[in-house]
């Protein structure tokens, strides 16, 4: 799509058809959705004798589904393989490279925001490229399936109105099946891709979080030693905004503790919000000086030594 011709006179341009014949043909390819907005830059293209970008926001913003709702599905397949070849590929190498050299530079909250933004920058780029083309593009299709309608039905009338009927207009069950990939698509990234890139970050919190909780549960540990007491009213205040702690003399799902210390995750932003609320608890055994761990992380999530609740 972004190598169409700028020769002149246009590819596929009937010079012999009337300016009446011409947009006869033309309602028919296109059909009566978008018409007075199709017939007026196909006057403009084949006035000025060549193809040039326009602005289409369609394309802009939902190029596929608009392929597939114009019944242009080979080249739907197509604009599917090299457009996303060309912004996976331009984002991994762009990505790598900040990562080295930019990303040890700036911080953590920043750092998911700035990656995000990157791959929407090369998409934004990729899509401008494509809206600029697309009324040149649909243009140019038209002139081709017209050009084929004279060419195999040069006297018959009727067939060349169907199959420019059959090979134009537009497709609900095309646009309803672009935006079912978007869908798709959304869902393999959730699934698939955003783990890959939230897992390095949720390691660090996860351990952060259980440091946090082993040194809470050492000066709670200490003092309950030097007084025989669950100390409620230590304070702790431990340097971190995404794990709080308190200490009680229950916790939910021990049953057997007179002393806790429970450390709740918190201010986790996405793609990691499904750590907030997630708990570490480490609980005193009555009558022993033995601590141990148990969590509302699943087994994958869960530190060594600490188990499942």
């Amino acid at each position: 799509m972004l190598f169409i011709e700028t020769d002149s006179p246009p590819p596929f341009y009937q010079e012999q058809l009337s300016a009446a014949k011409r947009e006869q043909l033309d309602k028919w390819f296109i059909s009566q959705r978008s018409q007075s907005y199709y017939l007026k830059r196909f006057k403009e293209f084949d006035e000025q004798g060549y193809l040039s970008p326009k602005w289409h926001w369609a394309a802009f913003f939902v190029t596929f589904p608009w392929l597939l709702y114009r019944k242009r599905y080979m080249d739907a397949i197509v604009y599917s393989v090299a457009g996303w070849s060309f912004i996976q590929l331009n984002v991994a190498l762009i990505l790598v490279a900040f990562e080295f050299v930019a990303m040890p530079f700036i911080a953590d909250a920043y750092q998911m925001g700035i990656r995000v933004a990157i791959a929407a920058l090369i998409w934004l780029f990729w899509s401008f490229m494509v809206a600029r083309w697309t009324d040149a593009y649909y243009y140019r299709m038209a002139r081709r399936e017209i050009a084929d309608a004279i060419n195999d039905y040069p006297r018959d009338e009727a067939a060349q109105k169907a199959h420019l009927k059959k090979e134009g207009g537009v497709s609900l069950f095309g646009l309803g099946l672009g935006f079912g990939f978007f869908a798709f698509a959304l869902m393999v990234i959730k699934v698939q891709f955003l783990p890959i890139v939230a897992k390095p970050k949720e390691n660090e919190i996860l351990f952060d979080a259980y440091d946090t909780a082993k040194t809470a549960q050492n000066r709670v540990a200490l003092s309950y030693r030097q007084t025989g007491q669950c100390p409620l009213n230590l304070p702790l205040d431990m340097g971190t905004q995404q794990v709080n702690i308190a200490v009680d003399t229950q916790a939910a799902g021990v049953t057997n503790t007179d002393c806790a210390v429970i450390a709740t995750i918190q201010n986790v932003k996405f793609p990691l919000r499904y750590l907030n609320e997630q708990t570490l608890v480490f609980y005193h055994l009555p009558d022993s000086d033995n601590w141990r761990c148990t969590t509302s992380l699943n087994k994958r999530q869960a530190p060594k030594g600490c188990s499942e609740d």
